[in-house]
Formats: C-alpha cells, sequence, structure tokens
C-alpha cells in the first residue's frame, strides 16, 4: 500500500483528499506547515507528496527544494498542488524538482489519477534499473549522484535541466517530437507547451555545448524534434 503525505494550510482540503485517497487504497499522511511535512518525510517515509505552494513556517517551493537536496529523499515523488495558475509559477514548480503541477480548483478524480501517474512511472524505473554511469565525448554524466562534467568541467544543471540530459543520454540516436519529449520527462498530464520544451533545451545546451550554433549532443531534427547523438 502506498503512502501520500499531504501538505496544506487548509484542513478541509488535507482531509478531503486524504478521504479520497484512502477510499482508493493508499494510506495517508497529513500536514499543514512545511516545518512539519519535511519532519512527516524523514519519520513517515511517504511513497508521494502532495505539496501546496503556500504554506506557513517554509513555503511549497522551499520545501521541494531541501527535498530535491538531500540524497535521502532527492528521490519522493512531489505533485505539486495550488491555486497560483500562471504558466511561470508552474514552471519554477517544476524547475526546483516537482512531478507534477494541479491547480486548484482541482477535480479528486483527476488528482487521484495522476497520483496513480507517478507512481506508475516510478516503478516502472525501479523494474527496470539503468545504468550508473553514462560516457560519450567529453560529457560524463552519473546518473545516481547527478555529477555532470564535460572534458573534466564540472556543469550545474537545474532539476529540469538534469531529467532533459537524463532523458536524452540514456536513448542515443532515437528522435523524439517535442510532445513525446513532455510525456517522458514531465508526464503526459503535466502542463508544459512546446515552446518551453525549446527554452529548456537550449538552456541544456547552454551548459554543456561548447558551440551553441553546432551542438555536439543534442541535435535538431527540423520538422520533428531533437535528438542525442548516436553513440554507437
Amino acid at each position: 500500500m502506498s503512502k501520500i503525505l499531504i501538505v496544506d494550510d487548509e484542513k478541509d482540503i488535507v482531509d478531503l483528499i486524504s478521504y479520497n485517497l484512502e477510499k482508493e487504497g493508499f494510506s495517508t499522511v497529513k500536514a499543514y506547515d512545511g516545518e512539519t511535512a519535511l519532519k512527516l518525510i524523514k519519520t513517515q517515509r511517504p511513497n508521494l507528496m502532495i505539496l501546496d505552494l503556500m504554506l506557513p513556517k517554509i513555503d511549497g517551493l522551499d520545501v521541494c527544494r531541501t527535498i530535491r537536496r538531500n540524497p535521502e529523499t532527492v528521490g519522493l515523488p512531489i505533485i505539486m498542488l495550488t491555486a497560483k495558475s500562471d504558466e511561470i509559477d508552474k514552471i519554477i514548480g517544476l524547475e526546483v524538482g516537482a512531478d507534477d503541477y494541479v491547480t486548484k480548483p482541482f477535480s479528486v478524480k483527476e488528482l487521484t489519477a495522476r497520483v496513480r501517474s507517478v507512481l506508475r512511472r516510478l516503478k516502472e524505473k525501479e523494474k527496470f534499473p539503468e545504468k550508473e554511469e553514462f560516457n560519450c565525448g567529453g560529457l560524463k554524466i552519473n546518473y545516481e549522484s547527478c555529477l555532470v562534467s564535460v572534458n573534466g568541467k564540472k556543469i550545474t544543471l537545474s532539476p529540469t535541466e538534469l531529467k532533459l540530459l537524463f532523458f536524452f543520454s540514456r536513448h542515443p540516436g532515437r528522435v523524439y517530437s517535442r510532445n513525446q519529449i513532455i510525456d517522458h520527462v514531465w508526464g503526459d498530464e503535466t502542463f508544459i507547451t512546446d515552446r518551453a520544451v525549446d527554452v529548456h533545451v537550449r538552456r541544456l545546451r547552454s551548459q554543456i555545448e561548447k558551440d551553441m550554433d553546432n551542438p555536439q549532443y543534442i541535435l535538431t531534427v527540423r520538422g520533428f524534434g531533437y535528438k542525442f547523438i548516436d553513440t554507437k
């Protein structure tokens, strides 16, 4: 039975989500501020967290950042739940490491479906473990420690840039459309636009490519999308 930590300062919302998730066979843990949430992650070891953005004591973004910086919790799936609906807020939430994003008011059925979707992707990753390191033309990636270097120089990437690089490098030579990249990197139920994919790819290239106009690793396939250079 998967354990879900629900974090929101509105008790009625927490109770509503908890009731419906438990009806679907999940167990739940409740928190009403960011500080308590971080403590419960250590003691309760949830399988997924539903996290409100606007929280007392420690806000949702800082809670998310703290989780992603800790090696023990870096893999905890996070669905961000908030009343903010602007695209920039969604992008910021995903940038700091959220796996999905739901805005209030929300459908409980939709939220439950997203919980199942995120947990399903996690189980698939555990079922088919991937290699720990990758080397190609001076680019070195350690998937476990999230360390990236180019020609021996350490590169610092955002969580989204890391996800993109991990995805591309694990599927060298294969062309992906922008929609396919969204499905694999952000999940098919996450709000992200084709334009945002281009922005993230450009940011990633600026970190790892020597020449942005003539990329060595992540190549543009005109009229379709992107691919990582074939390493065979």
